[in-house]
C-alpha cells in the first residue's frame, strides 16, 4: 500500500462544494422561515 501523508490531498473542490451547500442551506432556511411568517400573518 502507498504511504499516506496527512494534508497532502488537494481539497479545493470539496471546499467549494461545501461552501455552496452551506449557502443553499442558509437561503433555504431563510426562505422557509419567511414563508412560515407570511402564512401565520395571512391566516390571522
Amino acid at each position: 500500500m502507498a504511504e499516506h501523508k496527512h494534508g497532502s490531498m488537494d481539497i479545493s473542490t470539496q471546499e467549494k462544494t461545501f461552501a455552496g451547500f452551506m449557502k443553499m442551506v442558509t437561503w433555504g432556511g431563510i426562505i422557509s422561515i419567511c414563508v412560515l411568517i407570511f402564512l401565520a400573518l395571512a391566516n390571522g
